[in-house]
């Protein structure tokens, strides 16, 4: 059996999956019936420096829905914690003397100042958790209070804040980035030099994710009037990759561990974030779509795979994927795949043909031998893969790699074209023109 214990920037917990800081770590209840369904560990919803905490009182989401109805992605304005400091210290100190093996780390959010970072890293430390995250990330409300994704747009005060941080507790500290910035690298690198122990990510994306057409008004709607909210679900999924592997592979940030956030609903989810370098991940929309227990199918189906490839423990392949990651100057120009549709398995629905006659290169024909029937004019294929995309069945059309030398530049117009356009491109170090060294 696969090995699941995880040991993160020092915190240790009998599997990778946590449940990220949101509603459903508000309070002891939700925790507790959260470890009893087998999460490895939590983040409890993001405390305060103790004044009050108002959040609004009528719709806190909005949703987008697939056509099945399923959740595709999660809108939300709802604050902080509201619940008062003190209880939320007492049950922190409660739950984790109860639950001793499971990870419990709790989220922070106060005003830039140190004495108050200073003050409410002590209170969390003596509730004996294992560790803090700093929420530089929430997008609405706290942030306009100069908190929040205001303090992580800008890396100085990452850093500064981070050096507070790790000045004043014992405890690892865990930096939760925000996606709204143009290059996620500059603020992991401030929390790297801030002393982070780790780096989490992503927080939630700023959004509005519909308009109500009667009342004129932004989804979720409060009294006619709605604001940006912070977008999260299988939506963000490879936006969050992509972040994750930009600090994977920066040189700057190399070997910082990162805690991977946005959109896991399934094991494989998990690992292809901990293939792109994450030590663990973190759950929210799926637990909030379907509870609690669902930890149950992402452990299962974790060790599965991991005994089905041969790797005993996580480390086997976490960050295996990273080298694969490279710019787009980088990729084998030469490497040719076409489209091959698998006429047993074709339905004739004729969307991959509508797709590419309209909107690409015209390399399907919807007739054979007369007949309605669909196949790829290989000399045309470009091997875009969008009719694999829009199929409806699975496995239908395929792109087969091209054996060197089995296509003729000269008679495929489509790789006549590339190979014209590549001679002379800025990227190619054998362009033409370019003096031989």
């Amino acid at each position: 059996m696969a090995d699941l214990t995880s040991t993160f920037a020092g915190i240790k917990s009998p599997n990778p999956f946590w449940l990220a800081s949101a509603p459903p770590t508000d309070k002891e209840y939700n925790v507790v019936r959260a470890y009893e369904a087998g999460w490895g560990g939590v983040v409890w919803k993001t405390l305060g420096d103790g004044d009050p905490v108002v959040n609004v009182n009528g719709p806190r989401y909005g949703a987008i829905h697939g056509k099945d109805r399923s959740l595709t992605g999660l809108n939300n304005i709802e604050l902080i914690t509201d619940r008062p400091l003190q209880l939320n210290l007492q049950e922190i100190k409660r739950v984790k003397k109860a639950w001793p093996d499971r990870a419990l780390v709790v989220s922070l959010m106060v005003p830039c100042e140190e004495e108050n970072w200073a003050s409410i890293v002590k209170l969390v430390e003596e509730t004996e958790a294992d560790g803090i995250e700093l929420n530089f990330g929430c997008p609405h409300g706290m942030s306009e209070r100069g908190m929040g994704a205001a303090v992580g747009q800008v890396p100085e005060y990452i850093e500064m804040v981070t050096r507070w941080c790790k000045k004043h507790t014992r405890m690892p500290v865990i930096v939760k980035l925000t996606p709204n910035i143009t290059d996620i690298r500059y603020p992991a690198r401030a929390a790297h030099a801030g002393g982070a122990d780790a780096v989490s990510l992503i927080n939630t994306i700023n959004s509005i994710v519909s308009v109500d057409l009667d009342q004129m008004a932004p989804s979720p709607t409060i009294d006619g009037k709605g604001t940006h909210g912070g977008f999260c679900g299988p939506a963000v999924k490879p936006i969050a990759l992509n972040m994750v592997a930009e600090i994977a592979r920066d040189a700057e940030t190399r070997g910082l561990p990162i805690s991977g956030i946005g959109g896991i609903t399934t094991w494989r989810d998990a690992a292809e974030f901990m293939a792109l370098g994450a030590g663990n991940v973190q759950v929210c929309t799926a637990a909030m779509t379907y509870g609690f227990k669902i930890v149950q199918e992402m452990i299962s189906g974790l060790s599965d795979w991991m005994d089905e490839k041969g790797h005993n423990a996580m480390s086997d392949f976490v960050g295996q994927a990273v080298p694969n990651v490279t710019d787009w100057q980088f990729l084998n120009l030469n490497y040719i795949a076409k489209a091959k549709i698998n006429q047993d398995l074709c339905i004739k629905c004729g969307r991959c043909h509508i797709a590419c006659e309209d909107t690409s290169h015209q390399a399907i024909t919807n007739m054979i031998d007369g007949a309605r029937g669909f196949e790829v004019i290989d000399e045309e294929c470009v091997g875009c893969n969008l009719c694999v995309n829009v199929c409806p069945v699975e496995g239908c059309i395929t792109m087969e790699a091209m054996e060197p030398g089995s296509v003729d530049p000269r008679t495929d117009k489509a790789v006549e074209a590339a190979y014209a356009n590549w001679t002379t491109h800025p990227n190619n170090p054998n362009r033409v023109g370019v003096p031989a060294e």
